[in-house]
């Protein structure tokens, strides 16, 4: 994992914006619809390449595909696992139920009649692998769109097992620790392919922070036994990977709300730093979060770590200052040390490939934002050097 050693790198964390066409594709595709194959590789691997050199061209330093093939950072699974079935249709909407519905009926009214309409799986077998073509087209189809082009890493996200046992049902296992852990093995080698491939791989993991709000009768001490669990399984998923390789990034799920009961900073950050990565990534530039990098003041970086704070969010369309992202970066920076922290985003700006809340063009100044705060932090924090 690159590092900032001279000055402040960018990245973000996977998700970008869809044009209308691929958003109306990846919906069937979500959704276990019929689609053309062929019209469907085409559209991806042309996004892949807008994706990327949008990226390069904004500065960022460590890139990605933009999630481009995947019509969900969950559910992208659902042809990559052995063992599985369809579900019956849900008839709920994602959020129903949760500590943050509950408190604001009446904000997510409209959102509480949107029902969930993804396709979802059961597991009815023992759980394989069978996703290594995919992710290996994945791959390609990053480093094709990379050729000769100048960057300084790779990322590739690939979602966690705890979110991916949640959010699939299980039939088959006796336990939800059997389970958790049955599909961490599986998922392990996706892990691997990406590794093996010469890119960072990225833990997409908001189900653990997420799952103490979606659960309201779950107090903190029963929430930490379950993430420890959980954390537990994808550590040995990760077994025998170089930390340096891996990031992890979680969040609270949640782009447009009130986002008053969510998890705080506090009291996560020690069930975070047992996972075996060596990058933590998280949201810090949000109203709800953007105070939290106090706590770095009496909690050490462990050595060899690097933080992935984000310094713009996808929360508000709210194009923010450039001077404004170079205080946040600094903040961190003046805490854990200049060299180990990594400027990006909140979350993704796309995370279910069917929606749009924040519209591309303001989606790329918020880029353009994010590498000029970390041009204007590097100057200020290689005050001796100068800084491109």
């Amino acid at each position: 994992m690159k590092r900032s050693i001279d000055r402040i790198l960018t990245t973000h964390v996977g998700s970008l914006p869809r044009s209308p066409d691929m958003i109306d594709l990846m919906r069937a595709v979500g959704r276990g619809e019929p689609f053309d194959a062929r019209r469907r590789d085409e559209m991806v691997r042309d996004a892949v390449s807008d994706a990327v050199a949008r990226q390069i061209a904004a500065g960022v330093d460590i890139v990605s595909d933009g999630e481009m093939g995947k019509p969900g950072f969950i559910n992208y699974a659902n042809d990559r696992l052995g063992g599985f079935e369809r579900a019956p249709a849900n008839t709920k909407s994602m959020w129903s139920g949760t500590r943050e519905t509950n408190a604001f009926p009446e904000f997510y009214e409209s959102e509480s009649r949107n029902i969930d309409r993804r396709l979802r799986m059961q597991c009815v077998a023992p759980i394989t692998y069978k996703g290594h073509a995919l992710i290996e087209e994945d791959i390609r189809l990053l480093k094709s769109a990379l050729a000769g082009k100048r960057y300084e890493d790779i990322f590739v996200p690939s979602v966690s097992p705890s979110l991916l046992a949640n959010y699939q049902r299980n039939l088959f296992y006796k336990s939800n620790e059997e389970y958790v852990f049955a599909v961490a093995e599986a998922m392990r080698e996706e892990y691997l392919a990406i590794v093996d491939a010469g890119c960072i791989v990225q833990i997409d993991d908001p189900g653990l922070l997420s799952h103490h709000m979606r659960n309201p009768d779950l107090t903190m001490e029963e929430w930490r036994k379950w993430a420890d669990m959980q954390v537990a399984a994808l550590n040995n998923a990760l077994r025998g990977i170089p930390p340096e390789k891996i990031r992890h990034h979680t969040c609270h799920g949640i782009n447009m709300g009130p986002r008053v009961h969510e998890m705080e900073f506090k009291d996560h950050v020690e069930i975070v730093l047992k996972i075996n990565a060596g990058g933590y990534s998280f949201e810090a530039a949000n109203p709800r979060h953007e105070h939290e990098w106090r706590v770095w003041e009496t909690r050490k970086l462990p050595a060899g770590k690097v933080i992935i704070p984000g310094v713009v969010t996808q929360s508000s369309v709210l194009v923010e200052h450039p001077v404004l992202v170079a205080d946040r970066i600094e903040r961190f920076a003046n805490l854990v040390g200049r060299e180990n922290v990594i400027a990006s985003t909140d979350c993704g700006f796309a995370s279910s490939a069917t929606s749009q809340e924040i519209h591309p063009t303001v989606v790329w100044a918020k880029f353009d934002a994010l590498v000029e705060g970390a041009r204007i932090a590097s100057q200020r924090l290689w005050k001796s050097q100068k800084v491109a």
